[in-house]
C-alpha cells in the first residue's frame, strides 16, 4: 500500500498565536476546496487500494477551531479517514490549556475528532481520561519513538494504551525529526523505549513487530493488509539474516530481527510486484535519485 497522503494544512500563525511563520499559512476556504480535489482526483476507496488520501490539518496549535470541524465535516461526508497530531509534548498540552481551557482529547472530542475513521500521531502525553475516550471510540494512534526520542517529547505509554485498547500503530514521522525513516529501525525503538520507560517486560519482540503490522492496519481501519493470509492483500517484505549482524540469533528469527542492528529489506512484494531484489530497487534509478536530493538539500542549506 502506498503512503497515506495528507494535507498537511496550516492556517493559524505567529501573529494569531499559533506555531507556524505566518509566511506559510493558507486561507481556510482554499484548504478545504483544494482537499476535496485531491480526495476526488486521487483517494481510492477499494478493498487493496494502493493510494488513500486523508484529511490532515496539522495539528491544534496551527489551525483554527472552525478549521478542524470543517476538517471533519468534509472528511466524513466522502467517506475518508481523519488525521492530525496530538498531545506531543508538555507544551502541546499547555496550549490547548491556555488556548482552549481544555486537554487535547478533551479538545479532540469536542471538535469530532475522536471514532475509528481518526487517528492521531504521537499522543506522548495523553491522559489517563484522553487514554479511555480513544479507547471507547476507537481512535487510533500513530506512534512515532524516533521523532519523540529526536525532539526529546517523552515516552508514550503505549502499553498502557494497547491494554486498554486503543488501536495503536507505529510511524516515522517526518523528515524534520526523523533522519533514517527506516521503519524496522522504529519497530526496535518502540519496543526499547516501552523497556527504558515501563520495565524490561513492557514489550517484546514480536509486541512491537505486531505494532507495525496488525496495528497499522486496525489504525488504518483496514481489514486487507497487516498479515500473511488467505484474502490479504499479496504484500511482504523478507529480509537476509545470513550476516555477521545476526550471527548467534537465528534461534528466534523474529527476535533476532528487532533486536540486532536493523537489517535493509532484501526482498519486497507489493501487489505482486516485485519492488526490491537482493536489497535493490527495481523501480528507479537509485544513485541518480540520491545525487540529485544531494543538490536540492545542498540548494536548500545555502538558502
Amino acid at each position: 500500500m502506498r503512503f497515506h497522503a495528507s494535507r498537511g494544512a496550516m492556517s493559524v500563525g505567529r501573529s494569531k498565536g499559533g506555531l507556524p511563520p505566518d509566511s506559510v499559512v493558507e486561507d481556510e476556504a482554499a484548504i478545504l476546496r483544494d482537499t476535496q480535489r485531491v480526495i476526488e482526483a486521487y483517494h481510492d476507496p477499494k478493498r487493496f487500494a494502493m493510494q488513500r488520501v486523508v484529511v490532515a490539518p496539522c495539528s491544534p496549535f496551527s489551525v483554527s477551531r472552525d478549521l478542524m470541524r470543517e476538517a471533519a465535516t468534509l472528511a466524513r461526508s466522502l467517506g475518508v479517514s481523519l488525521h492530525t497530531h496530538l498531545a506531543e509534548n508538555d507544551n502541546d498540552v499547555a496550549y490547548s490549556r491556555e488556548k482552549f481551557n481544555c486537554t487535547p482529547a478533551e479538545y479532540a472530542e469536542e471538535l469530532g475528532w475522536l471514532g475509528r475513521d481518526v487517528w492521531h500521531a504521537h499522543c506522548v502525553k495523553l491522559d489517563d481520561a484522553g487514554i479511555q475516550k480513544f479507547a471507547t471510540t476507537g481512535t487510533g494512534v500513530a506512534h512515532c519513538p524516533c521523532s519523540n526520542m529526536r525532539l526529546a517529547s517523552g515516552i508514550a505509554p503505549v502499553c498502557t494504551m494497547h491494554r486498554r485498547g486503543v488501536p495503536v500503530g507505529l510511524g516515522v514521522d517526518g523528515s524534520a525529526s526523523n533522519d533514517g525513516a527506516h521503519m524496522l529501525n522504529e519497530v526496535r525503538q518502540a519496543m526499547l523505549l516501552q523497556r527504558v520507560g515501563f520495565g524490561p517486560s513492557a514489550m517484546t519482540a514480536r509486541d512491537a513487530l505486531e505494532l507495525t503490522t496488525l496495528g497499522g492496519a486496525r489504525v488504518l481501519n483496514r481489514d486487507d493488509i497487516g498479515a500473511l493470509a488467505p484474502g490479504m492483500a499479496a504484500d511482504l517484505v523478507a529480509f537476509d539474516l545470513r550476516q555477521l549482524a545476526f550471527a548467534g540469533a537465528l534461534h528466534d528469527p523474529v527476535a533476532a530481527l528487532v533486536f540486532c542492528q536493523s537489517a535493509h529489506v532484501a526482498l519486497s512484494l507489493i501487489n505482486g510486484r516485485t519492488v526490491v531484489r537482493d536489497g535493490k530497487l527495481t523501480t528507479v534509478d537509485l544513485p541518480v535519485v540520491v545525487e540529485q536530493h544531494n543538490r536540492l538539500a545542498r540548494q536548500l542549506v545555502n538558502g
